[in-house]
């Protein structure tokens, strides 16, 4: 049997469309849901994953807002950013930031669940975070992604 392997060619031309996939983030632990949407941006989910190629399908993420962390982690859990000045770190804690922009939460932990190389940048723009339960992907039709 010959393996089979996908193409860039099959992505861009319409041979394999992407998918849109939605998911209710309310009630769910941070970090169980950010592995399962990195392996459905990345294609793992399908039969013509290749490692090297980009495979993977959009993902709406709503109510990130309400999204859960195990433990003490809401209070002791530290995030740091870099401006690029000198001495210019800069750190909130994890209620600071799910209060001013809950979508930076859902968008870091997936970005760390996803491999460093070349693909991640394409890969985390299909990624599309929401607080509240609007969105304006609706007429993409997405599906809802069983977790």
């Amino acid at each position: 049997m010959k393996t089979k392997f996908a193409r860039k060619e099959d992505f861009y031309n319409g041979t394999h469309p992407r998918a849109w996939w939605i998911v209710d983030a309310e009630g769910r632990t941070l970090g169980r849901l950010a592995t399962q949407i990195a392996n459905v941006l990345r294609g793992k989910h399908k039969a013509l994953f290749t490692p090297h190629v980009d495979t993977g399908d959009f993902v709406i993420v709503v109510n990130a807002e309400k999204i859960h962390v195990s433990g003490k982690k809401d209070e002791d859990k530290m995030y740091y950013h870099h401006t690029g000045y000198p001495g210019g770190i800069k750190s909130a804690k994890y209620y600071e930031l799910q209060e001013k922009h809950p979508e930076r939460i859902v968008e870091g932990a997936v970005k760390g669940m996803m491999p460093k190389n070349a693909l991640n940048r394409r890969t985390l723009q299909r990624l599309k975070v929401y607080t509240g339960s609007v969105h304006p992907h609706e007429s993409q039709q997405p599906q809802p992604l069983n977790i």
